[in-house]
């Protein structure tokens, strides 16, 4: 969806930011500002200001700041877009589509308005039942009884939906109304030939509400009192309700997550009540369902770090398998992933109760991390004594490993498998890009399987052989080598590379910093699988490319990754708006991303660093010549570009 930038400007003029952010914090009239505790980090003071004349917000304390759109970003974990529909659905606005006929922007005009009736339903069925569990004693002695209090009771909006076929009658006269059995509420068997028969889906149980991120009831979940089955019900697929997307707890969650710095993913709406009760208000679970890749996306626009706890039976040990697989494509090198098992006479509730909130915050942070697990699920039934065993964990590795993001992560983690497989990595890299396919050792070190040869040269291979360079040109190996074992080659040799000269690139894309700014703006979710070393050297470039990705980290990591039309919206009066807009305006290369794009940035980082490094390396041998120590820096500085050298000639032989 391409929303027109004249749209959002508008709307961002057209709405009040005291009125939106005061749904959230309570704000006071302090001069010509409004001030209120900051909802983004914890204090006693107020020092978060709202001011209207700018349409602005401010916290002195944390940093935060933005408008009404970013607020609901930041403080509802929303997406831009959502963002976007929700500001404008407050401020009556539709908002216009460049893509799409008038009869699908009709379409999708209906289907929000049918989403906010059956929204207006459910919240009147929990107010019915928040009513009803303060009439029943025996609901209510249950929770007590599971050590819940009215506090935190009220806080989810626990209710209890009472004994009976058609309780809700009494709620909506209009028993009939197809919305009840839309909305899920009710259960209508319409058998031929015979009367339509209707009655509520809940009854006799207590009632969990669940929400979205905007705080909007869109289903249940109802536990028995007793021991009847089932002992969990949740409300079933709606146009407002997924359970593969939504998570239970999440909102009442959102603020405790940052002040805490990660998230703990439980398997039922219980255990996050009781959590919360007992001091670790972080917890959200899954309903009814496997972990699934949009439920760790939005975890992650909330933390970087996510603990998913399990029993630690065979039924635990399964639903960790298929949580691994969806966090894998986001365990990214600045992400935090682990996976925690209780004993199985255990879940978070009792662990705590019986051996105190200090024991389960330190079981927590000895959780299994995602690399370790990832290899021991790889491992699982490979007797790794045999080849067979061996060749086994190589083929539940291979598709594991995959998932993974590029980055010092997955690399470190080829390494790993390949010292228990028994494989030079390098050859267990080619092993799997070619798919089993006969394969020749790569002609160069790798810094794992090959041994440096005494006076510094690359390494050894047993003849001469060539293949492309990045495309550009050929690289030549001479020398000899032998294999020693236990991954290592010894012997003498070097790269003998011829480039031809490389024309500059056409259009306004005149530099490596230009395309690589590019792909950023454009893709800017690329710029979390980066690492330390790259974001420096970005940060780093000379103006008006390096203050741009000093701006552009630091919109990261307020709002996570935004679409370019947010990002350009942010720039009005930034030094590098000209930058960004000429690079963005130019059509010879396309805005939407592509397969290669996270490639082609790696490629053209790597470049850009080895030249660095090259510069680096000249200036650390004009320093040794005062200071001898320099050699040493010289030394790690060419082991580091060789190392680079190495992984682009990985890109050719590995595409």
């Amino acid at each position: 969806m391409a929303i027109p930038q004249t749209f959002i400007q508008e709307l961002i003029a057209r709405a009040d930011v005291v009125e939106i952010v005061g749904r959230y914090v309570q704000l006071k009239k302090g001069g010509a500002n409004f001030m209120g505790l900051c909802p983004f980090h914890g204090e006693k003071s107020p020092s978060f200001s709202v001011s209207p004349a700018k349409q602005f917000y401010h916290c002195f304390g944390c940093g935060k700041n933005g408008n009404a759109i970013s607020f609901l970003m930041e403080h509802a974990g929303m997406t831009f877009i959502e963002a976007v529909k929700d500001l404008a659905g407050q401020y009556g606005m539709v908002v216009p589509e460049e893509e799409g006929s008038p009869e699908d922007r009709a379409r999708a005009l209906a289907q929000r308005q049918r989403q906010n009736t059956l929204t207006d339903v459910l919240e009147k069925a929990g107010e019915a039942y928040r009513k009803q569990l303060k009439d029943s004693p025996r609901a209510i002695d249950y929770l007590k009884g599971r050590g819940l209090s009215g506090e935190v009771a009220k806080q989810f909006g626990l209710g209890y939906a009472p004994e009976g076929w058609r309780s809700l009658a009494s709620v909506f006269p209009q028993y009939d109304d197809p919305l009840l059995v839309e909305s899920g509420l009710v259960i209508s068997n319409a058998e031929e030939g015979n009367d339509e028969k209707r009655y509520d889906r809940f009854r006799d149980r207590v009632m969990f509400p669940i929400r979205n991120i905007k705080g909007e009831c869109i289903g249940f979940g109802g536990r028995v009192l007793g021991d009847e089955k089932p002992k969990y019900l949740n409300s079933p697929e709606t146009p407002v309700f997924s359970k593969g997307r939504e998570l239970y707890g999440l909102f009442e969650a959102r603020n405790a997550l940052r002040e805490q710095g990660y998230v703990l993913v439980t398997e039922g709406y219980m255990d996050v009540v009781a959590l919360a009760q007992l001091g670790f208000p972080n917890a959200v679970a899954t309903l009814g369902t496997a972990c699934t890749a949009d439920h760790v996306h939005k975890l992650f626009r909330f933390t970087d770090s996510v603990v998913f706890s399990f029993d630690g039976d065979a039924a635990g040990q399964r639903a960790a398998r298929k949580a691994l697989d969806a966090a894998l494509p986001y365990a990214t090198d600045v992400r935090s992933i682990k996976f925690l098992f209780l004993p199985t006479e255990h879940d978070p509730d009792s662990f705590i109760r019986a051996h105190g909130k200090e024991a389960f915050a330190r079981y927590v942070g000895e959780a299994t991390p995602l690399s370790r697990f990832l290899v021991e699920s790889a491992r699982e039934g490979c007797d790794l004594n045999t080849a067979e065993g061996r060749a086994r964990m190589a083929s539940n590795a291979k598709p594991l490993w995959s998932l993974l993001p590029d980055g010092a992560l997955k690399l470190q983690l080829i390494g790993e498998l390949a010292t228990q497989i028994q494989l030079p990595s390098q050859e267990l890299a080619v092993l799997w890009a070619n798919s089993g396919t006969p394969h020749r050792p790569a002609p160069h070190r790798d810094r794992d399987d090959w041994q440096a040869d005494p006076d510094g040269d690359y390494g050894t291979t047993s003849s001469v052989q060539s293949h492309p360079l990045d495309g550009e040109g050929t690289s030549t190996w001479k020398g000899k080598r032998e294999w020693k074992g236990k991954g290592k080659w010894e012997g003498k040799g070097k790269w003998d590379s011829q480039r031809p000269s490389r024309p500059p690139l056409r259009g306004p894309l005149a530099s490596r910093a230009d395309h690589a700014t590019r792909i950023l703006l454009g893709h800017a979710a690329l710029w979390e699988a980066l690492s330390g070393e790259d974001h420096g050297l970005l940060c780093e470039l000379p103006e008006p490319h390096g203050p741009l990705m000093v701006w552009l980290e630091a919109q990261l990591h307020e709002h996570g990754p935004l679409p370019w039309e947010a990002l350009r919206a942010g720039l009005e009066e930034h030094e590098a708006q000209g930058l960004a807009l000429r690079l963005m305006s130019d059509t010879g290369v396309p805005v939407e991303p592509t397969d290669e794009s996270a490639a082609e940035l790696r490629d053209l980082l790597n470049r850009m660093l080895i030249e660095r490094i090259k510069e680096q390396e000249t200036q650390a041998i004009e320093d040794s010549k005062a200071d001898p120590s320099a050699l040493q820096r010289y030394r790690e500085l060419q082991a580091r570009r060789r190392e680079l050298e190495k992984l682009q000639i990985d890109g050719i032989i590995q595409g």
